[in-house]
């Protein structure tokens, strides 16, 4: 289940939701964030190496400072120092002292044995006395530390300045900064991976509300619920008990509606039926007075119908169908139609199950009457629309009553037969829907051929 919901979490969401919002936020602080964190702390780490090397050099220039000698404005060395790396040649380590005077900075006055089989470093440019410096130079191809410190020192003949330049080659800072960035990329990256899971599950719990509403709302329209049933967070309790009560209210509305219709159905019928009855009346105002019938049955369907509401309560199309054929075919037993449907069991109309009842029953109907032997529909849904396509073997409806049937006003006795006043409800029901119901002949069967999209 998990799996699934990390799965569900990983779709690329729609940039105008709360989970891409959530998705980026989460992204940033993973993959933007903390690399941030690991270059800033190599950074740290590199500056106190380099910091600690500092200090590391000032002390083998004092080192050396301590055993140096002036005698008659001539520097003495001893041959052997305390720190073996300054005996070793090639270690890594070297030291170098210059003369400060007025014709050059750069005098070397002695070099550390382990200078003796290189190249003698073409040492910078010395600090005033009683200053230091740290840098970089490249030496023997390769990069190095150097620190130098100025001083100056005193006897009955004058003052000797000299500089001490202490050389430290960077290989051992290059290989532990290296090993603290390969260390650091590691637990990072392990970091980036325990922070992506426990966001992913922050996420799933933090939309988990949002999901379930999601959830009921789909069966709302699949016509499974008839309100929201679940308990939600405070910041969604308000929300959901308005849209409960919203549901409730057009129930009972509609319900209300279509008891008043039905009144007016009775209140109306009952009247006209007497005056039908009356001997005296001329056929004149018999066939006035069943026209005043089938207007009033045609005009309260249609607003009996539900139309397209402010909530599309779901009817599954394949029940509706499959006890609307059973029905047909005990009204049309005496053909032995075949009726060929092709249903998706999931297929869902979006709508009130009366109107659905409405369109499908009169086009059914309509083709059963039509129909030599075979009927075939068939449903199917993309995107937002649903079509449904009802074609008969019969003799089809003329092209150019195609066009003029279902135009406002063409009178229902120019149907060919088998299409009457209910083409008419359907044109209706579907127009509320926003939807189109065009007409032609059917290129597999002979027949008629209705498509409703809604």
């Amino acid at each position: 289940m998990i799996k699934d919901k990390f799965h569900s979490l990983l779709k690329l969401p729609q940039i105008n939701s709360l989970k891409f919002r959530l998705v980026v936020s989460a992204m940033a602080m993973t993959f933007i964030i903390l690399p941030i964190i690991g270059l800033t702390l190599s950074n740290a780490f590199e500056k106190q190496i380099i910091n600690s090397i500092k200090k590391e050099l000032t002390a083998y220039s004092y080192s050396l400072l301590a055993v140096a000698e002036i005698d008659q404005q001539t520097l003495f060395m001893p041959e052997q120092l305390l720190e073996n790396q300054f005996n070793v040649i090639q270690s890594g380590l070297y030291g170098v002292i210059t003369k400060i005077n007025d014709s050059s900075n750069n005098t070397i006055l002695w070099h550390s044995n382990s200078l003796l089989s290189v190249n003698t470093p073409l040492i910078p440019s010395s600090p005033k006395v009683g200053q230091n410096s740290f840098s970089t130079f490249n030496f023997e191809q390769q990069k190095h530390f150097i620190f130098s410190l100025s001083v100056s020192f005193t006897s009955n003949k004058g003052d000797f300045e000299l500089t001490v330049h202490v050389i430290k080659n960077t290989d051992d800072f290059e290989t532990l900064v290296l090993e603290f960035q390969k260390q650091l990329s590691t637990w990072l990256l392990i970091l980036m991976v325990l922070l992506f899971l426990v966001q992913g599950l922050w996420l799933i719990w933090t939309l988990r509300p949002l999901t379930k509403l999601s959830a009921e709302m789909i069966q709302i329209e699949q016509g499974q619920l008839d309100e929201l049933k679940q308990s939600y967070p405070l910041e969604l309790t308000q929300v959901t008990q308005q849209l409960n009560m919203l549901l409730r209210t057009e129930r009972q509305q509609r319900k209300r509606y279509r008891n008043a219709l039905s009144d007016l159905a009775h209140s109306l019928k009952t009247p006209l039926a007497v005056i039908q009855s009356q001997d005296e009346l001329t056929q004149d105002s018999n066939e006035q007075l069943a026209i005043i019938n089938q207007i009033i049955e045609h005009q309260l369907k249609r607003a009996q119908s539900a139309g397209e509401s402010s909530w599309h309560i779901g009817v599954n199309v394949k029940e509706t169908l499959d006890k609307l054929i059973n029905t047909m075919k005990k009204i049309h037993h005496q053909k032995n139609l075949i009726f060929n449907c092709a249903v998706n069991k999931n297929l869902t109309f979006k709508g009130d199950e009366a109107d659905l009842l409405e369109i499908l029953g009169n086009l059914v109907d309509n083709a059963s009457k039509a129909a030599k032997q075979q009927i075939n529909i068939s449903v199917s849904q993309s995107k937002q629309k649903l079509t449904l396509v009802i074609a008969d073997d019969g003799i089809g409806i003329d092209k150019a009553l195609q066009k003029s049937i279902l135009k406002r006003g063409t009178r229902i006795d120019t149907y060919q037969q088998g299409h009457g006043i209910g083409l008419a409800i359907v044109r209706d029901l579907v127009e509320s829907y926003q939807g189109q119901l065009n007409i032609s002949n059917s290129t597999e069967l002979g027949g008629a051929e209705f498509t409703v999209t809604i």
